[in-house]
């Protein structure tokens, strides 16, 4: 009962004086909604980051040019003097090496417009030259038609696997699946559509079209780097089969004894590390934006409550006189410290989460409900409470009663 009645004269307080209540419970609000904010967008982020990286598969691994994080200049003038992984050499990888389970090659051109009669694509659609081993690799699924053949492969044949982007911009109103579509002077057939896979920060993953790698070497040449995705048997295979991986492409690529590869192995593991390296450095800065946010609110919450304690002096007189111990008179204040820091918490965790999620919103990832800083939150409130509301409730329960009475 102490305690619900300490909670009710608290808000009572609240009422009885806004504007200073409000200010107190800006920084508190202000405190917890900079932490919850920037913990609910990471959150979010975080989570359909992963989803990317783990398209890799957890049993894959990728061997490319470029390394997949960039971080400013000097690693782009570093990474550019890198000679291309030809063609040539990936086609050697997977003869020379025994451990894989699939070598997935791949060769792109972005940029390109596809047509179908009078109706056209924006300039933007990625043309994939791929082998065989691709789908498998990448766990491309086909929603409609077929996949790409063996005899596509073998003999170069103008035939297509497009993605729903493109079956919604050009076949609204008639099947898709062996229709004739322009990619520049080039004339394909449309075999099959992949599954929609949607979209991750807003960049759609269904705007592609997949022609046989043989095809796209005759239509746009050689002169890029390929991308390796090796497949390996299971997760506990990964590293054996990485190093016989890196041993054949120093080979291939003549990388002399002591020189560090000139190419990248890239895991969806060391992504997710690579990506938590960078975001733990924001979520300091809104640690300490935080900190110093409740280090003012708990000044705040102590002044309110000294005012609190002076102007309840002769109630805290008379309660004393009529047998009130000094246990009950600190608990008082103690938990009306903590319902104020409670209010101001609440306000800024629930703006914090909606807010975060606005974020994710805009950047096109799923929203989330931080439960575990929610309840950090909310313990960080109760501890400002208690150290900020301790020494008003001594000042309060250390009053003489007769002075108590006697105060005016």
């Amino acid at each position: 009962m102490q305690i619900f009645e300490s909670i009710k004269l608290a808000l009572s307080s609240i009422r009885a004086n806004k504007l200073r209540s409000f200010l107190t419970l800006l920084g508190i609000a202000v405190g917890l909604f900079s932490i919850i904010i920037v913990m609910t967008a990471i959150s979010a982020i975080q989570a359909n980051v992963e989803n990317v990286f783990n398209s890799i598969g957890s049993s894959n691994f990728v061997v490319q040019k470029w390394p997949a994080i960039q971080l400013g200049p000097r690693d782009h003038d570093k990474y550019r003097n890198r000679k291309d992984i030809k063609l040539e050499q990936a086609y050697k990888l997977k003869e020379i090496t025994q451990l894989p389970v699939a070598v997935g090659i791949s060769m792109s051109k972005s940029g390109r417009t596809i047509k179908f009669g009078n109706i056209k694509t924006n300039p933007n659609v990625p043309i994939v030259g791929v082998n065989q081993d691709l789908f498998l690799a990448r766990d491309l699924k086909i929603g409609e038609g077929r996949n790409l053949s063996v005899n596509d492969y073998d003999y170069a044949r103008y035939t297509c696997v497009i993605g729903t982007d493109i079956v919604d911009k050009l076949f609204k109103n008639i099947p898709a699946i062996g229709q004739e579509i322009k990619i520049g002077d080039f004339n394909f057939e449309i075999v099959g559509v992949f599954e929609k896979r949607g979209s991750i920060f807003g960049q759609s993953q269904d705007n592609f079209l997949a022609i046989p790698l043989k095809t796209f070497e005759k239509c746009y040449g050689t002169d890029r780097s390929a991308n390796i995705i090796v497949m390996c048997q299971s997760k506990d295979m990964i590293q054996s089969t990485m190093d016989e991986v890196i041993g054949a492409m120093r080979k291939l690529r003549k990388v002399e004894s002591g020189q560090e590869n000139d190419f990248e192995i890239v895991t969806n593991e060391q992504l997710i590390q690579q990506f938590n390296d960078f975001t733990k450095y924001v979520k300091l800065g809104a640690a300490v934006i935080a900190f110093i946010a409740l280090l003012a609110a708990g000044v705040g919450i102590m002044n309110i409550m000294l005012v609190s304690v002076t102007e309840r002096t002769r109630e805290i007189g008379i309660r004393k006189a009529i047998g009130a111990r000094k246990k009950s008179i600190l608990t008082q204040f103690v938990i009306e410290a903590i319902s104020l820091s409670w209010v101001g918490g609440s306000i800024g965790i629930f703006l914090g989460i909606l807010g975060g999620n606005l974020v994710a919103l805009q950047l096109g990832v799923s929203i989330v409900i931080p439960i575990e800083w929610i309840l950090i939150g909310l313990l960080l409130t109760t501890f400002v409470g208690v150290v900020f509301g301790v020494y008003p409730a001594v000042k309060a329960s250390n009053l003489d009663p007769i002075e108590a009475l006697r105060y005016e």
